[in-house]
């Protein structure tokens, strides 16, 4: 699993084609008592097991504030 604190800004050619998947999300807190945006992914209707958890990516209040921030700067 994957935690966020940040993103970096690339640019992209052409957008490759992705799949459409469920996703979930919690809001996990740790020992410490910092909180995370926890996403997953589930896997495609296409995959071998079908429904199986993908991905799984942890955003911190830093990298959910820069997130918020770009995307009322995009849409």
């Amino acid at each position: 699993m994957a935690i966020v604190r940040r993103f970096d800004k690339i640019e992209f050619d052409v957008p490759g084609k992705h799949t459409e998947v469920n996703a979930t999300y919690a809001i996990i807190g740790d020992k410490n008592g910092e909180k995370f945006l926890q996403i997953d992914t589930y896997g495609s209707s296409s995959r071998q097991i079908k429904g199986k958890k993908s991905q799984s990516i942890r955003l911190s209040q830093e990298a959910l504030d820069q997130l918020f921030k770009i995307y009322k700067a995009n849409f």
